[in-house]
C-alpha cells in the first residue's frame, strides 16, 4: 500500500508541475494575443514533439522532456540597426555576431506582408511588461491559491501547551533520539513529575497561553527554579523543579547551538485553520527565504557538486524536478499521516515550487522573463527621459545585443539542471521522518 501511495504522490506532483508550466505559458500567451502579437507556437516541454494541433495561426502541443515550456512570440528581437526585418546580414564576423544575426533572421520566418505591427518588439513598453510578467505572476497566483487551500482550508499543525511526551533524561542535541544511560542526568520535567496529557497554565507565576511563550520562558530560565502550574484530569496542581542549561538549536531547523534552559517536554499538536493574514505573512516569509536561497544558489550548487561525488548532501540543498518528485512521494507516506496532512504536504510543496519559479524568472537576465522585463522598463525610462529633455525618440530597446549573456545563462541553466538531476539520483536529499 505504501508503494501505491508513494507512486500516487509522485504522479500528482508531476501533473501539478506540468499544469503550472502550462499556466505559466498561458500567462504570456493570453495577453500577447490580446495585444495583437502574432503567436505561432505554444508548447509544454522541450525536445521531440509528442503531440500537436494547430488552431488558427498557433500550434499547440506537448514535447518529450517535461522540464519547461515556451510560447513563440514573433518579433521578440528587433532587426539590426539600419536593416530590414526580412533581410539577413551577409557579412558577419565572430561567433556571437553570427549567432545574433541568425537569431534575428529566425524571428521573421513567419512574418507576412502587413503584419509588421504585430511584431512583439514594436508594441508599447507597458504591453511588453504585461506579457513578460504574465508568466511568473501566474505562478505567484498559483502559489497563493495553493497556500490558501493548505493554511485556510486544510489547516496547519500548531503546538499547544498540553504535554505530549516527557523526556527521561538530558542528552546532547546532536544525540537526540538515543537511549538514556545511567550517566545522563534526569530531565527536569521527569523530576517534576510531569505526565503526558498535563496542560501547562503557568510558569513561575506567569500565565501561559501558547507553546511558543512557554518555550521562551523555559529557555530564558537558564538553571533557575521552575514552578509549573498544570491542569491534570481537571485538577489544578503546582509542580516544582530546576531547569538545566544545555546546548539547543537557536531556532527550529537551525544548526547553530546556544546554551539555554531545558525542561524536557514535547507539545501535543492540533490542526487549526488559519486566516488570510497568516497566508500573507507566511508567503512573505517564504518569499524572503526563497530570495535568499536564489542569491546563495552558486554556493549551494558547489555543495551539490561535491555531494554528487560522495560528500554529504545538505538537507536544504537545491533539487531538480526529479528530487522534488521523490520528496513528493515521501511526504505522502509519512507514518501516522492522514489524508488531510498528505494533501497539505503535497499542495504545500507545489506552492513552494511555484513561488521559486516565479521569483527565479524575475531575475533580470535573458533568457529569463526578467531579462525582457528589464528591457521593457529600460525602454520606458529611456523614452521618458528623452521626452522630458525634448530629445528625439531613442526607439525600441534592442534586447538582441544581450544574446551573448542569454547564451551564457542558458548554458549555466543546462549544466545546473544536469548536475541537480544527477545528484538527485546518486545522492538524494534525506529527510528525517
Amino acid at each position: 500500500m505504501t508503494a501505491v501511495i508513494y507512486t500516487l504522490g509522485v504522479v500528482v506532483f508531476v501533473l501539478g508541475v506540468l499544469a503550472s508550466i502550462a499556466l505559466h505559458e498561458v500567462g504570456h500567451m493570453y495577453p500577447a494575443k490580446k495585444f495583437g502579437v502574432k503567436v505561432t507556437q505554444y508548447f509544454v516541454g522541450f525536445g521531440k514533439t509528442v503531440w500537436s494541433v494547430r488552431r488558427g495561426e498557433t500550434e499547440y502541443g506537448l514535447k518529450a522532456i517535461p522540464l519547461g515550456g515556451y510560447v513563440k512570440l514573433v518579433g521578440m528581437l528587433p532587426p539590426a540597426k539600419g536593416q530590414s526585418p526580412t533581410t539577413v546580414r551577409s557579412t558577419n564576423t565572430g561567433m556571437f555576431t553570427q549567432l545574433i544575426a541568425d537569431a534575428r533572421a529566425a524571428e521573421y520566418e513567419h512574418v507576412r506582408p502587413g503584419e509588421e505591427d504585430r511584431l512583439f518588439y514594436r508594441k508599447p513598453w507597458w504591453q511588453k511588461l504585461v506579457v513578460m510578467s504574465g508568466g511568473p505572476l501566474v505562478n505567484l497566483v498559483i502559489a497563493l491559491a495553493l497556500f490558501t487551500v493548505v493554511f485556510v482550508g486544510l489547516g496547519v499543525p500548531q503546538p499547544t501547551t498540553t504535554v505530549s511526551s516527557v523526556s527521561d533524561c538530558v542528552v546532547l542535541a546532536s544525540e537526540e533520539g538515543r537511549a538514556c544511560t545511567p550517566a545522563d542526568p534526569l530531565a527536569p520535567a521527569q523530576l517534576a513529575g510531569l505526565e503526558p496529557g498535563d496542560r501547562v497554565v503557568s510558569f513561575n507565576g506567569d500565565p501561559v497561553t501558547s507553546w511558543d511563550q512557554l518555550t521562551g520562558l523555559i529557555r530564558g530560565n537558564a538553571d533557575g527554579a521552575a514552578q509549573l502550574g498544570i491542569v491534570r484530569d481537571g485538577e489544578q496542581l503546582m509542580l516544582a523543579t530546576d531547569t538545566l542549561v544545555t546546548p539547543r538549536p537557536e531556532a527550529a531547523g537551525s544548526e547553530r547551538l546556544v546554551r539555554v534552559g531545558f525542561l524536557g517536554v514535547s507539545p501535543t499538536t492540533v490542526v487549526e485553520r488559519q486566516d488570510l493574514g497568516f497566508v500573507a505573512g507566511t508567503m512573505w516569509s517564504y518569499t524572503k527565504a526563497t530570495g535568499a536561497a536564489i542569491i546563495d544558489l552558486p554556493q549551494r550548487l558547489l555543495g551539490v557538486a561535491q555531494a554528487a561525488f560522495g560528500a554529504e548532501r545538505a538537507a536544504d540543498s537545491p533539487m531538480s524536478v526529479v528530487g522534488a518528485s521523490r520528496v513528493a512521494g515521501e511526504v505522502v507516506t509519512f507514518e501516522e499521516s492522514t489524508w488531510r496532512s498528505r494533501a497539505a504536504n503535497l499542495l504545500g510543496l507545489l506552492g513552494a515550487v511555484n513561488l521559486f519559479v516565479a521569483l527565479f524568472n524575475f531575475i533580470p537576465l535573458l533568457p529569463l522573463d526578467g531579462g525582457h522585463i528589464a528591457g521593457a522598463l529600460w525602454e520606458a525610462l529611456r523614452r521618458g527621459v528623452a521626452r522630458l529633455r525634448r530629445k528625439p525618440d531613442p526607439g525600441y530597446v534592442d534586447v538582441g545585443k544581450m544574446l551573448p549573456v542569454a547564451y551564457a545563462v542558458g548554458a549555466f541553466l543546462i549544466v545546473m539542471g544536469a548536475l541537480l538531476v544527477y545528484a538527485d539520483i546518486v545522492n538524494p536529499v534525506q529527510f528525517a521522518r
